[in-house]
């Protein structure tokens, strides 16, 4: 498969290819890719694999003449009289910074364009990473925008880990479990437009994700737990299907952010103000505890 970047860069087949263009060399073998740059006197490595998408390359660099960092960044030292100063300090490439930077700037991008508005152009004008370095982490766009998802969906599965709700009685759990659903949709919007892109999408990309299953096994059991306990205290009435109550809830989580703008042109109703967050995230609880609750 030949390499997006093959006009800049040679193509990237396996085949050993030697090219000089612009004073710049490079040189290509099957995993370890070397690029050297005349202007640094360096040459810099990228090597690896990535969990989701397979392509990961995390860079490492070879001194040839200078030290070995792959970019050297002044940061500001303080002296003991409390001036800082800029000389002298430097910072060796933080890939995992990079990486990091790179999917805070292409979730960004690609909730509000999703993935065919997107540009990695754009992407990579924003971040500290070259276009090529975005390539050589991901492999395509389409993979950065899976890394994207992923990173998304597990940031809430993190999140709805810490809410230690082994230690609370069952109705106490899940309203707490409500709350925090309605709470994240409204704070992370980004997440509602990228459910919402991908659906567009009938989940085309989602469905290449391997994560899905381990976030889908502890989002259900998560949830699961909750109410057979419940059930099993005498709390909760029998006979709801805990996937059911998963969607009921995020469904009722979900619409607020995704069609608020609409709605509340349609019945002139301010939905994003904070009386009417609050009024309508304790609406929300009450619903779903009445549906619940064993009479």
């Amino acid at each position: 498969m030949q390499h997006p970047f093959d006009d800049d860069a040679g193509t990237y087949n396996g085949e050993k290819k030697e090219r000089d263009e612009n004073g710049r060399r490079a040189i290509t073998r099957n995993v370890l890719d070397f690029f050297i740059l005349p202007s640094r006197g360096r040459v810099v490595a990228f090597v690896s694999r990535c969990p989701c998408v397979g392509v990961k390359r995390d860079p490492v660099t070879f001194s040839t003449r200078k030290p070995n960092v792959m970019k050297q960044r002044t940061s500001p030292s303080r002296s003991s009289s409390g001036e800082t100063s800029t000389t002298g300090a430097t910072r060796p490439y933080d890939s995992a910074q990079s990486l990091a930077d790179i999917l805070e700037v292409a979730t960004k991008e690609f909730a509000d364009k999703g993935l065919s508005g997107a540009r990695v152009d754009e992407i990579a004008a924003l971040t500290r990473a070259s276009k090529r370095m975005i390539y050589y982490h991901f492999g395509s766009k389409e993979a950065l925008y899976l890394a994207v998802l992923e990173r998304a969906f597990q940031a809430q599965a993190t999140s709805e880990d810490a809410l230690l709700l082994d230690d609370l009685t069952p109705d106490e759990a899940l309203r707490k479990l409500v709350g925090f659903s309605y709470d994240y949709h409204q704070e992370h919007v980004s997440f509602v437009r990228l459910v919402m892109s991908e659906n567009e999408r009938r989940g085309e990309l989602f469905a290449q994700g391997d994560f899905i299953g381990r976030l889908n096994l502890s989002v259900k059991d998560r949830l699961r737990s909750v109410y057979e306990a419940g059930v099993a205290a005498g709390t909760f009435r029998s006979g709801i299907n805990p996937v059911d109550l998963r969607m009921s809830i995020a469904a009722l989580c979900f619409y607020p952010v995704s069609n608020r703008h609409t709605f509340s042109l349609l019945f002139n109703h301010d939905m994003q103000s904070p009386a009417a967050v609050q009024a309508r995230r304790d609406s929300v609880i009450d619903m779903v505890m009445r549906f619940v609750l064993a009479l």
